[in-house]
């Protein structure tokens, strides 16, 4: 089954999914979507048998057509290696009668790894296959995470530049921290004085300005984006949910067709929806419990079916979900719209006035959502106890995930099993994770913390971590959101 990608916003105009991949965005500011969901061609029983990379090609296949086998095995072989601390690249700890699927292995220590290692692989071969000589700039924003692993993605990668903006003062040390220091003659990292939600808007504006877009093509540049609004970053997340299931049912805890649950710390919405996307497929999924913390505009959405972006920004403990405008969930809107006219209708509203509202037809299809929040004080009450009761630390995402599905249960009494999307390392909040383990804020310096987190804890302080202890700041540029077009002409006029 071929399959093709078109914009949530024009049907119209469909492209393969190299294409896609390599576009990133297309060119109406719609998102690339499949024209059709494939079903898994093997059986559950026999994805138990299989590890890491056999599951993410029986999965990326489906989706990516016109990459050959070689080509796709190629990307996946090079992507999940021993950049990982470990062979099962994905591993999950129970924790209690709950079960958290650890993505923060790799070489960034945050499950955006899980996508971003096989990015370069994907979109250098989507280049080649599709003739494509100029030099491909990524564009990205980031919330915290995305930014360092796609900079340790591109770095380097011949043929790719990359330019990371990231609010200012909105990210933790640890995170800024790796991307200033990042090394790579084509990476770019820049500070914008507003948040995430300013960053993000700030690229779309540039992949939508068409003179700029001429201008760079002239001089042999093209623009994608690693974010997940890129097909090619949403698609390999999907394999963690498929290989997450098939974990379960390697291990005896669940049967083949037994429906489970999956708890997501969600901003942008891009890793819950390839949950979505894994129950399209075939993983039979009963609940796709949506964790926001108190930025809670999904919570809200989920409510009552309005998606109003209008309120305070909320800086939290958990800054990768500090995120008012989340994108990924026009991809959803879609798929319960049924139609293009009505999504590009929405998006209009969005960004004309901040909010549109579902009718309760396309509510009723985005059913098994459920929406919840956690407050501050819930995250860290939620990380202390969990860590009493059974030597488990997580980071605050995963706390905000937790409290929300502690909460769930004991509103619904469903005891179906579940996976919690354990997002990041807890070493890359370590301040938050201490004052929540100690009851008391942290004056320490943030290293003398990531060393007592691990001598409390007996867990090695990762390799990503050590690197950049006293690693040189190698970017120190601030700019206005205003001024971030500026900042992509100065660094590709290099």
């Amino acid at each position: 089954m071929e399959i093709n990608y078109f914009s949530t916003r024009d049907r119209s105009k469909s492209l393969s999914a190299s294409r896609a991949i390599v576009q990133g965005l297309s060119e109406d500011g719609g998102l690339f979507v499949p024209d059709q969901f494939p079903k898994l061609d093997v059986s559950l029983d026999k994805l138990a048998t299989m590890n890491y990379r056999e599951v993410a090609y029986e999965v990326m296949k489906l989706f990516l057509t016109d990459f050959t086998e070689e080509e796709l095995k190629y990307c996946i072989d090079h992507a999940y290696d021993s950049k990982f601390d470990t062979e099962e690249i994905a591993p999950m700890a129970q924790v209690g009668d709950t079960y958290y699927l650890e993505l923060f292995h790799g070489k960034t220590i945050a499950f955006k790894d899980m996508a971003l290692s096989i990015l370069p692989y994907l979109m250098t071969t989507a280049a080649k296959k599709n003739n494509i000589n100029e030099k491909i700039v990524i564009l990205t924003a980031t919330s915290g995470d995305t930014g360092k692993a796609a900079l340790a993605g591109f770095a380097d990668v011949e043929g790719t530049g990359i330019v990371v903006f990231y609010p200012k003062g909105g990210v933790s040390r640890v995170q800024e921290r790796q991307m200033v220091t990042q090394k790579g003659k084509n990476v770019k990292v820049v500070g914008i004085t507003g948040n995430f939600d300013d960053a993000q808007t700030g690229v779309k504006k540039i992949f939508a300005d068409k003179e700029f877009e001429a201008e760079l093509l002239k001089d042999g540049y093209r623009f994608s984006s690693a974010n997940s609004i890129n097909i090619g970053r949403l698609i390999p997340q999907v394999a963690y949910y498929v290989f997450a299931y098939s974990r379960l049912v390697k291990e005896g805890k669940i049967s083949a067709g037994d429906p489970i649950n999956f708890t997501v710390p969600t901003g942008n919405f891009g890793n819950i929806l390839a949950g979505f996307y894994a129950n399209k497929i075939g993983i039979p999924v009963n609940k796709l419990i949506c964790a926001s913390n108190e930025n809670k505009v999904l919570f809200d959405f989920f409510e009552n079916g309005c998606y109003d972006r209008n309120r305070e920004f909320i800086l939290t403990s958990s800054p990768s979900m500090d995120i008012l405008i989340s994108s990924n969930l026009e991809r959803l809107i879609y798929e319960i719209a049924g139609d293009d006219k009505t999504c590009a209708e929405m998006m209009k509203l969005l960004s004309e006035n901040g909010k549109y509202e579902i009718t309760p037809e396309m509510k009723e299809k985005c059913s098994i959502f459920v929406g919840g929040y956690a407050t501050e004080e819930m995250v860290f009450e939620r990380i202390h106890e969990v860590y009493s009761d059974t030597g488990y630390v997580m980071d605050t995402h995963t706390g905000v995930a937790s409290a929300v599905y502690k909460d769930y249960v004991k509103e619904t009494n469903d005891k179906t099993p579940t996976v919690i999307v354990s997002t990041a390392s807890p070493f890359k909040f370590t301040r938050s994770v201490m004052e929540a383990l100690e009851g008391k804020k942290e004056e320490a310096d943030d290293f003398e913390l990531i060393d007592r987190l691990s001598s409390m804890t007996g867990i090695t302080v990762p390799a990503a971590v050590e690197e950049i202890r006293n690693a040189e700041i190698l970017h120190d540029t601030v700019c206005e959101k205003e001024q971030m077009k500026e900042e992509v002409r100065k660094f590709l006029a290099k």
